[in-house]
């Protein structure tokens, strides 16, 4: 008897620490739709975090987003607090199951992007410099759109399975800019 309890508390913790799935989000609204909320002028607002939690760097970015044929290219320009500027152009690929590829030039083979409801999750593999060399991380991005025009987004960045740092930020679709699709 001692055994089945003991059983069914840790089944009961073991369902309680399930991953979360971009699927647990499908039934919530605003729905995110990719080729809308990322096209034409967006800003993005932010920091990154070390692996404490504590804020080592700030930053505003310019993102011209379009879609041709139904590849969307985000062409990112950032300013960090101290002076830093970096460009990332991402290209998203539709694989054909709703889901998609994305590529930048600084990102270690394919990112993968799923969307659900008013959610979209993005894990990948960012080169950043380290030093006088490079590190490879690997970045759980999950957005959560919160309105028309505002999507809130979290970074976890792991390396060899431990979390290194995070980013936390709010990208906003200028409202002035329709929604267009090509």
């Amino acid at each position: 008897m001692v055994r089945t309890i003991c059983l069914g508390l840790l089944l009961i913790l073991a369902a309680g620490c399930s991953p979360v799935s971009v699927n647990d989000y499908s039934a919530l609204q605003p729905r995110l739709v990719l080729e809308e909320f990322f096209s034409g002028q967006l800003t993005a607002h932010g920091v990154v975090k070390n692996r404490g939690g504590r804020v080592i760097r700030m930053f505003n970015a310019d993102i011209q987003a379009s879609w041709t044929d139904g590849v969307g290219t985000l062409d990112e320009n950032f300013l960090f607090d101290d002076g830093e500027r970096q460009r990332r152009v991402w290209t998203l690929t539709p694989n054909g199951d709703g889901s998609y590829r994305g590529e930048a030039g600084d990102v270690v083979g394919p990112g993968h992007l799923v969307g659900a409801g008013n959610s979209l999750f993005l894990d990948y593999v960012l080169r950043i410099p380290y030093g006088e060399s490079t590190v490879d991380v690997s970045v759980d991005d999950r957005m959560y759109l919160v309105s028309q025009n505002v999507l809130i987004n979290e970074s976890s960045m792991k390396k060899f399975g431990f979390r290194v740092g995070s980013i936390d930020l709010v990208i906003i679709r200028q409202p002035d800019e329709p929604a267009t699709h090509r």
